[in-house]
């Protein structure tokens, strides 16, 4: 458990620097950080199939990716301000109703019963299968199959956005 808290807590403060700070390189840098506490938390769920794609193809590939847009668009220092009052309350309701979410939920919540299998630590045991990379590419390419297009198809359209809009910088 104090390996759990310590995780999370470096993923909430990493979280909190990707929000908060003003300069787009260490945002990107963070959100590094969060990701591989995200891995961490796989790893504690004993899924080491998914931290490892959580390192390679998140961490690794799109941080950079990320990065090299930034770096790309040459951000002056007038869009590296922080954000303004209305964002600040918006994020502040939407806050306000997560945490009302989750505590209706916590409230509702109901415990195993007594004749569901448990292991001698508490935890429910997994699925065959569970973590591995045949249950993996099931899922992705059965139940996951269209979202995960739809993502792919926003980063594309996020990365034409952004070297369009170089590209007008540069023309200027």
């Amino acid at each position: 458990m104090l390996v759990f808290f310590v995780v999370a807590a470096v993923a909430v403060g990493a979280a909190l620097v990707v929000v908060i700070h003003r300069n787009p390189v260490i945002q990107a840098l963070s959100l590094v950080v969060f990701l591989l506490a995200v891995a961490g938390v796989f790893v504690l769920l004993n899924a080491q199939f998914l931290a490892a794609l959580q390192v390679i193809i998140y961490a690794g590939a799109i941080v950079v990716l990320i990065t090299f847009v930034i770096m790309l668009l040459n951000l002056g220092p007038e869009a590296r301000g922080g954000p303004g009052i209305p964002t600040l309350l918006i994020a502040f309701l939407l806050g306000a109703l997560l945490i009302g979410v989750l505590g209706r939920a916590g409230l509702t919540f109901e415990p195993l019963a007594a004749n569901t299998p448990v292991s001698p630590d508490g935890v429910l045991p997994h699925a065959p299968g569970y973590g591995s990379v045949g249950a993996f590419g099931r899922a992705l390419f059965s139940t996951y199959f269209y979202p995960f297009e739809a993502v792919s198809l926003a980063i594309v359209a996020a990365l034409t956005g952004a070297v369009l809009l170089a590209k007008r910088k540069l023309e200027d």
